[in-house]
């Protein structure tokens, strides 16, 4: 007697749901071997650490304050590209890669910025090889990025307030359309104040005269932690770090060298203004003095001593004015240095008797 074919092809058909089946159930299953698993995408995972080259090994701090490295602020949300403007953006950072450019402060014998001098007056050499000078401006309008950086540990001078308001003075005066400025504390952390870079002036003066107080103080992570965040702001602007100081660098995590070579790498210009309150060198830290001297020159801006608290307005009337009067020279090297070295940097003026003041190296980009 034969088997009726409906009821053998119901059985068929059910007998291979259920091996398929098993079958996408086992490739779930935890205990097959990786390369046997069904590949799933990972949510949430944690990136990378990087180290950096030149630290200590950092302490750790809280978030609110940042970390060794990494200045915690405001994000802004993500803004949609469009793809063909994103394309042409990009080929403008391929062309430009290679441009070095150089601001230069041309100061006559009482200290003075000289205006006006015309191109012809200006020779830039790289490496000791005269270069065509590609871009020329005299009295630049590149916006400026400047963080204003204050150390924590003089809020236990009695002059404090008088300071806090020579830095307001400073804050309405320097910000210009176009400009943002931010407002950092540092002792043995180095912290970003609310607004974070802005041009609300009245923000940015409450900031300064709320600047609490610290122990410590860390100058080279406040000079590294800085050039990383002018870094990562905008290209095509100028990058300023003010920095109000004793000079007296006790607890930083990262060293002189790693400074330094984050200031010459950010295209960073610094001006320090050193606060003593000892006159004395036997009575205080002339090390850091020296350091700071070092890479204030390395980056072409300028050292300040004052002598009274009430000297810092007319110190910070002069950083602006000179900021205000700068020559923008720019170049393609020729011939290019090998990736990632230094390379020296001089610029002369021939006519006259002046005081010329400029970044001396820069770093050279990747191919």
């Amino acid at each position: 007697m034969r088997t009726p074919l409906r009821p053998l092809r119901l059985f068929l058909l059910a007998l291979v749901v259920a091996l398929l089946g098993g079958t996408a159930f086992a490739q779930d299953d935890p205990n097959r071997p990786p390369w046997a698993q069904k590949s799933k995408t990972k949510a949430n995972s944690p990136s990378k650490s990087t180290s950096n080259s030149g630290a200590k090994t950092p302490a750790s701090t809280s978030s609110s304050v940042g970390e060794p490295g990494k200045i915690v602020q405001p994000t802004p949300p993500p803004t949609k590209e469009d793809p063909q403007e994103a394309a042409v953006q990009r080929g403008r950072i391929r062309v430009n890669v290679n441009l070095v450019t150089v601001l230069v402060s041309v100061l006559d014998d009482h200290n003075r910025p000289a205006p006006d001098l015309p191109r012809d007056a200006f020779q830039l050499f790289d490496e000791g090889k005269q270069q065509e000078i590609s871009i020329f401006e005299p009295e630049t309008s590149q916006p400026i990025d400047l963080a204003l950086m204050i150390d924590a540990s003089l809020s236990a001078h009695k002059e404090i307030s008088f300071e806090q308001e020579a830095a307001a003075h400073f804050i309405r005066q320097v910000v210009r359309p176009g400009d943002r400025l931010a407002v950092f504390s540092f002792d043995e952390n180095v912290r970003m104040h609310q607004p974070g870079f802005s041009d609300n002036v009245a923000a940015l003066q409450e900031a300064v005269r709320k600047v609490p107080n610290g122990a410590g103080t860390s100058i080279y992570d406040a000079v590294l932690l800085a050039s990383r965040s002018l870094a990562q702001r905008e290209e095509d602007r100028r990058r300023v770090i003010v920095l109000v100081t004793d000079a007296g660098e006790t607890t930083s995590h990262y060293d002189f060298d790693a400074a330094r070579r984050e200031a010459v790498s950010a295209n960073v210009l610094l001006y320090t203004i050193v606060i003593r309150p000892v006159k004395n060198e036997n009575g205080r830290n002339t090390a850091g003095e020296h350091a700071l001297e070092t890479m204030t020159d390395t980056t072409g801006g300028a050292m300040f001593y004052p002598d009274t608290p009430q000297e810092l307005t007319a110190i910070f009337d002069r950083i602006d004015r000179e900021l205000r009067t700068q020559y923008r020279l720019a170049y393609y090297p020729n011939p290019r240095g090998p990736t990632n070295t230094y390379r020296s940097i001089e610029v002369k003026v021939t006519t006259g008797n002046y005081q010329v003041r400029h970044r001396k190296s820069y770093l050279t980009a990747p191919q």
